[in-house]
């Protein structure tokens, strides 16, 4: 079940907060949890038996690093034992086939790929699972000893899926002491209408015009209609992953849940560093917090902290996809991280902002090549007609084609893309709010309530008339 699907509009959400709404308060986390788990096992039931199971592992692991907690050796015993037991439910279901493939590629073993299904939403809910144990084992979260609330909050639908990833620190109180208001209530379903208007209208829209760049044979590319490729998949990968966090944080505050943001308008930063702060927070914060401060961060020296960079970024392309495509984005982006900090962060920053901000693009839509290509020759014949070295020339009829009828949406885009919509609407709250004349008051929420319609018509209108809506980061 898809937040872009009118079952999910029309029956499942309106249905979920109706009788939650409606419980008495010891039975909202109970009517939550089996929501959750109806809306996981809507698509294939059998994944559902997936997610029990890290349920049920890390409760165990979290009673017994807070039993055994102030015996140091035991639990960092049993952490590491935790980790390995996620990363091995994590590896069985995401990696298995990637492996076979490699070993029969360099041993020549002919082994058989069992091709294991890949649980929707797997990375993300492992990640969460994890980041429990070790809260409860730094002391930063409390042991959860109802497993139901434990279940709650791994398997909350709002974020199940695609993210944000939720710490259990960020939530713990919440899920047995939260209160549901009015203005929260509100909030939430703003945010969740900006969220399917941005996946719906904007990023479905520019991702037809990068499905049909890297459809064709990347040799016969014209260099124009390579660049309108890229960039179209640049705005989509961010409003298909940004509308979805917003979704989840509107729906979130609809059941009284606080979750953290986890896009903060990447594509105006100034450096690549930069735009890692703003891009997936949750994932970044979770790898700074639980795998390069353990490293050692930057508390070694020059070569350490290298070191630790080159891991993170290793294991941040592995997150995402079992390819080396994956694995290649990673490097590269830890690759520009490492000079930023050696001597390029210096340069970027002496520079104008708009030239930084120019570089910066540059270097994160040339990475988004290897993250959207299926496979690395195609990645480098396409990065070949972007500049100009394909067969295909600088210009044909399927750019100015496609130019010509989505220009106008992709403009739109860009422009969604930066603060000045958000700059619009807080101008347009404050005159609401402040103005001591009616017709200021009258015409500013007119214009914001005007605006939300519109978005939430459309929205509707392109969900009933689109049969299948996935979102990018279901797969990881």
């Amino acid at each position: 079940m898809l937040f872009s699907s009118t079952i999910f509009l029309f029956v499942f959400l309106p249905l979920t907060l109706f009788i939650y709404y409606v419980s008495p308060r010891f039975l909202k986390n109970t009517i939550l949890l089996i929501a959750s788990l109806l809306f996981y096992a809507w698509g294939e039931p059998v994944y559902t038996f997936v997610m029990i199971t890290s349920i049920i592992m890390n409760y165990t692991f979290g009673l017994l690093v807070d039993r055994y907690r102030e015996d140091i050796k035991i639990a960092k015993w049993l952490v590491g034992a935790m980790v390995l037991g996620n990363v091995l439910l994590l590896s069985v279901f995401k990696y298995t086939s990637f492996i076979i493939e490699n070993v029969n590629a360099v041993f020549r073993l002919g082994l058989t790929d069992p091709m294991i299904p890949l649980p929707i939403g797997v990375s993300f809910f492992t990640f969460q699972a994890m980041s429990y144990v070790i809260d409860v084992y730094r002391k930063e979260g409390k042991v959860q000893r109802n497993p139901l609330d434990l279940a709650l909050y791994i398997s909350l639908f709002p974020q199940l899926i695609a993210g944000p990833i939720v710490r259990y620190q960020t939530v713990a109180d919440e899920i047995n002491e939260r209160k549901e208001t009015l203005d929260d209530f509100a909030s939430g379903v703003q945010r969740f209408v900006i969220g399917l208007g941005k996946k719906m209208i904007l990023a479905n829209s520019c991702g037809y015009v990068a499905d049909q760049a890297f459809s064709q044979s990347s040799g016969d590319l014209s260099t124009g209609f390579a660049w309108i490729g890229i960039i179209a998949y640049s705005l989509q990968i961010y409003f298909d992953f940004s509308g979805y966090s917003d979704m989840a944080i509107g729906l979130g505050r609809m059941f009284g849940f606080h979750f953290l943001e986890n896009f903060n308008y990447p594509y105006i930063s100034r450096s690549v560093s930069e735009f890692w702060r703003r891009w997936h927070i949750s994932l970044g914060s979770w790898f700074r917090d639980y795998v390069y401060i353990p490293l050692g961060g930057n508390r070694g020296g020059a070569v350490s902290t290298y070191r630790n960079l080159a891991v993170v970024w290793l294991l941040t392309g592995v997150w995402h996809g079992a390819s080396w495509t994956f694995i290649a984005w990673g490097a590269y982006y830890g690759m520009f991280i490492m000079l930023e900090r050696a001597f390029l962060g210096k340069w970027l920053k002496a520079l104008p902002s708009a030239l930084s901000l120019g570089l910066t693009l540059f270097i994160v839509i040339i990475g988004w090549v290897f993250f959207r290509a299926d496979n690395f020759g195609y990645a480098i014949t396409y990065l070949q007609a972007m500049f100009g070295l394909s067969e295909g020339g600088l210009w044909d009829s399927q750019a100015m084609y496609y130019l010509s009828q989505y220009g106008i949406i992709l403009l739109i885009s860009i422009i969604a893309a930066t603060p000045l919509p958000k700059m619009l609407g807080e101008y347009i709250l404050t005159l609401e709010e402040r103005s001591n004349k009616t017709w200021v008051v009258a015409s500013a929420g007119f214009l914001r309530y005007g605006y939300l319609s519109l978005v939430l018509v459309f929205a509707v209108s392109y969900v009933v008339a689109s049969s299948f809506n996935p979102f990018i980061y279901f797969r990881f």
